[in-house]
């Protein structure tokens, strides 16, 4: 039995993919697994943000076409990473365990303060506009490509720091370039953020994922992902979650962003874990009506 395995080719992407094949030949040792990777049209583009060619959308594009004509039996991604509607013939098989779910400032090697001169290299809104309430006298600018092209542009001096997610430095052993985290009172991480998870095609067998899939995540990723679609949060929108699940109670929060952006709200809510995805819905309720 082979089970092949579709997968970004940027190193982190990898990794993350071979994450995902280590626990189903755990789950299936008599299982032979093959990485099959590509470059997805959002890894091609990079001279343009996301809002501006189609979203996240364009990161799962090509790996979906391969599911579909079944050159692959499975995908991994970055939860964070997938947009919020989810083809029906293309389900979302399981949820990793989390890894650090917070947003970090990263300064240039040597470097210990922030340089006013320079902006800080951020391309989401989301980041953008908390980022503002943190470091007024700051002012943030788009950078894209993967995590070793974003830091190669910081250390060459074009950013005065950067603004990237925990989980992928600490996937990549990258973990010494972090200078602070946030708090999710400072940046609230964007939903799904330190979650991996596998795509496949309805109808698949899907116990080899058993060992990968974890509860918890899984909870915390469907309150999260409510949050956004019930505020048509998409890629450029500046909307946020964050669930914790603590004895089967969840509290997520949640952001919430007027289309203008004059209007900005940050709450909570806490609720049974089975709940999850109607607490996701009445969170996004009470913000949007300033409850």
């Amino acid at each position: 039995m082979k089970i092949r395995i579709g997968s970004r080719d940027s190193r982190l992407a990898v990794i993350q993919a071979w994450m995902a094949m280590d626990a189903i030949s755990a789950a299936l040792p008599e299982a032979e697994t093959e990485l099959v990777t590509m470059k997805t049209t959002g890894d091609r583009i990079l001279n343009r943000t996301l809002d501006q060619i189609g979203g996240k959308g364009l990161f799962v594009r090509e790996l979906d076409q391969a599911l579909r004509e079944n050159r692959v039996d499975f995908t991994v991604h970055s939860l964070k990473d997938m947009p919020m509607e989810v083809p029906e013939d293309l389900p979302l098989a399981a949820f990793s365990r989390r890894e650090d779910p917070l947003d970090v400032l990263v300064l240039p090697e040597g470097e210990s303060e922030l340089d006013p001169g320079k902006p800080i290299g951020c391309s989401s809104r989301r980041r953008q506009l908390q980022l503002k309430a943190l470091f007024p006298h700051m002012t943030a600018a788009p950078v894209r490509g993967n995590v070793q092209t974003r830091l190669a542009k910081l250390d060459s001096g074009e950013y005065s720091a950067l603004v990237l997610a925990a989980a992928g430095l600490k996937r990549l052993g990258l973990e010494h370039r972090i200078s602070r985290y946030f708090s999710p009172e400072e940046i609230l991480p964007a939903a799904g953020q330190g979650i991996l998870v596998v795509q496949t095609r309805q109808g698949m067998d899907t116990s080899c994922l058993k060992i990968f899939q974890d509860p918890g995540s899984a909870c915390c990723a469907l309150a999260e992902r409510a949050f956004v679609r019930a505020l048509d949060g998409g890629c450029s929108s500046p909307v946020a979650a964050f669930a914790q699940l603590n004895d089967q109670v969840l509290t997520l929060r949640g952001l919430y962003v007027s289309p203008d952006e004059r209007v900005i709200r940050k709450g909570a809510l806490s609720g049974p874990a089975g709940d999850a995805e109607a607490l996701g819905r009445a969170l996004a309720s009470r913000l949007k009506e300033g409850m």
